[in-house]
């Protein structure tokens, strides 16, 4: 597998992620369903935000590596939250993730009205190899 990034500036660095992600030769492709912060027995967390980033992060993690992907092959990352307001003074654990894995992606952070049952954050991702 090729990956390219394609960034015309420089200030996105600061935020964690690429304008845009060119990849060639591709093996495979996962396209994972937003995963959240709900336990493995499908209770939806009542959780603070930094708490379901965390567990979103956590469950997004092992639906990439029970499929036999690795978490630097996410080239496309969105994260849908229900307050960026509440999101971004925690966004740092993102970034945290993001750098131990070496991944270089594409990203688009969207607030929603609402997500499932008591759920404030969902992140949704294609991985490739």
């Amino acid at each position: 597998m090729e990956k390219r990034t394609i960034n015309p500036w420089q200030w996105q660095n600061e935020r964690s992620y690429s304008q845009a992600v060119e990849v060639r030769n591709v093996e495979s492709t996962l396209y994972c369903s937003g995963q959240a912060a709900i336990d493995p027995d499908g209770t939806s967390s009542d959780k603070d935000m930094k708490s379901q980033l965390q567990q979103a992060i956590a469950n997004l993690e092992e639906v990439v590596i029970t499929s036999g992907y690795e978490c630097k092959g996410i080239v496309r990352l969105n994260i849908y939250t229900t307050s960026t307001q509440e999101l971004w003074p925690h966004f740092p654990i993102l970034q945290e993730w993001i750098k131990k894995h070496q991944m270089t992606q594409a990203v688009t952070m969207l607030e929603v009205k609402s997500l499932f049952e008591t759920l404030t954050v969902e992140l949704e991702a294609t991985v490739v190899k």
